[in-house]
């Protein structure tokens, strides 16, 4: 079981980097693909606050619902990369 969940769109860029990110640190994580249309995407707007995507959650660290890429990249190398 994975405490990792990655909300994300197919053909996203933002997305793509994001799974990059996760497949370098070797992590496993579950991948829910949410709708095309901003309307519809009432789970993760619940999770996160906003419609857009990528969103990261993590319970082991009590990460709810961060959004923006790079900002999710930067978490992931600090939290499970090499240095932590």
């Amino acid at each position: 079981m994975t405490d990792l969940t990655l909300y994300e769109l197919e053909g996203c860029p933002y997305c793509a980097k994001v799974k990059t990110a996760l497949g370098d640190l070797d992590l496993d994580y579950e991948s829910v693909m949410v709708p095309r249309s901003h309307g519809e995407r009432t789970e993760v707007e619940a999770i996160s606050g906003q419609t857009g995507v990528p969103v990261l959650v993590d319970e082991a660290n009590g990460i709810e619902g961060m959004a923006e890429s790079d900002d999710i990249i930067e978490y992931l190398e600090e939290t499970y990369g090499d240095a932590s």
